[in-house]
């Protein structure tokens, strides 16, 4: 009875273990990309997205309307690369993370500072590939607000 408690223990552990190393690997990629965006560093920045990457950003017009804005990963990483260093500082925490085999997401409530002065916050949802062992992010859509802000 003890050598079954005693594997059952060592399976649990492994599987926590494999778990919290996996929500690592992913907190990892999405770190990496903030640091990229922060010293302007393009090519770091596209190699966090998969190939075929995507990001949108909901947006209220002023008349009240709901609006999806598209930006291609390409023109994203040009507009950061061409930044002073530490000009673009994305501040983030994690809200939670879900992973299945190779898909993950992970939810970042953030606040957004250039050149030291805020200039909104809001929420990244971002969902992410794992290829060929590496995490990728595959799709990010934020909101934005200048107000609200936790």
């Amino acid at each position: 009875m003890q050598k079954i408690f005693f594997v059952l223990l060592l399976i649990c552990l492994s599987i926590n273990s494999y778990s919290q190393s996996a929500e690592d690997s992913v907190k990892k990629v999405i770190n990496k990309m903030f640091k990229a965006m922060k010293n302007s560093d393009g090519k770091m920045l596209q190699d966090c997205f998969g190939d075929s990457a995507m990001l949108q950003t909901v947006v209220i017009t002023t008349e009240g309307k709901v609006v999806v804005r598209n930006q291609d990963v390409k023109s994203f990483v040009n507009q950061v690369a061409s930044l002073e260093d530490g000009a673009a500082d994305e501040r983030i925490q994690f809200d939670g993370i879900k992973i299945d085999q190779e898909l993950a997401m992970a939810w970042t409530p953030y606040r957004f500072y250039y050149k030291k002065n805020f200039i909104h916050c809001g929420i990244n949802s971002f969902q992410l590939v794992r290829i060929n062992g590496n995490w990728k992010i595959q799709y990010i859509i934020d909101t934005r607000r200048k107000d609200n802000c936790k």
